[in-house]
């Protein structure tokens, strides 16, 4: 079901890890970003946005994991965009001829009979630097940054005040850092403060997974996932409660340790 958040701005939450699609209303119809999960969940999206006499015009993925460029054939052959980097990253696992066995490995057992892997991954970059996403609509600025995945990008709906965060801000994940990456600790708090610095530019923050928070909670999660990072890198208590003993998850627990060996070891 798809829930207003502002004017002109859908969201539709998936029953997997809350995650989130988001629908933004243009002049000739709508852009998609991040839409998921399952098959049933796209059919029923495409149906919603049929019966709301609105056509996909354009699609945007934040980043490269599979979760976040998933596609159904109702939504059309419109372009499906990414950063640079992100659709690099795509591309790579792509021309592998094992990437659906590769993908396999990460869904979900309770949903993996259930993702379409047809059109997963198909997306254009844009040229290296892009600030807006080209399309016939409301201006939505790219805020580029290499936390979490490559090529991540949060998006700015500027009029609407909105800040689309991909898989950052949540309320339910603590911060998953690229532990491939060279510098994962300073590329997660660049994108904090990247964050930080258009605050007073939002009204609504929408998660890749989780609640849509209002402008009040935009600065506590920033606090919140800050906190967490600066205890990685120095060792800290962790006082967070998405890795406590009444963590939203059972197995998030888990994997926080699992993060913390990774960076002590690096």
């Amino acid at each position: 079901m798809l829930k207003r958040v502002a004017e002109g701005v859908l969201v539709s939450e998936s029953e997997f890890l809350q995650s989130n699609t988001v629908v933004v209303q243009g002049r000739d119809g709508v852009l998609l970003i991040d839409p998921g999960i399952t098959a049933g969940e796209l059919a029923t999206l495409a149906d919603d946005l049929q019966r709301l006499g609105q056509r996909v015009v354009a699609g945007f993925s934040t980043h490269p994991d599979w979760d976040h460029v998933l596609w159904h054939a109702s939504f059309g052959a419109s372009p499906r965009y990414g950063t640079a980097r992100c659709a690099a990253s795509l591309q790579d696992l792509l021309s592998h001829e094992d990437w659906k066995e590769r993908v396999a490995e990460a869904l979900p057992p309770e949903h993996a009979d259930e993702i379409p892997m047809e059109l997963l991954g198909l997306v254009t970059g844009l040229p290296g630097g892009a600030t807006r996403i080209p399309w016939e609509g409301p201006t939505v600025r790219i805020l580029e940054h290499q936390a979490h995945a490559p090529g991540h990008a949060a998006l700015l709906l500027e009029k609407e005040r909105v800040l689309v965060a991909g898989d950052m801000l949540s309320d339910i994940l603590m911060p998953f850092l690229d532990l491939e990456a060279e510098h994962p600790i300073e590329d997660y708090l660049a994108a904090l403060n990247l964050f930080e610095s258009v605050t007073d530019d939002v009204d609504a923050v929408i998660p890749g997974h989780g609640s849509v928070g209002g402008a009040d909670s935009l600065r506590p999660r920033i606090a919140q996932d800050r906190a967490y990072v600066l205890d990685l890198r120095d060792g800290g208590d962790f006082d967070d409660p998405r890795v406590g003993p009444a963590a939203p998850l059972e197995w998030l627990p888990e994997v926080h340790r699992w993060q913390v060996q990774r960076i002590s070891e690096a």
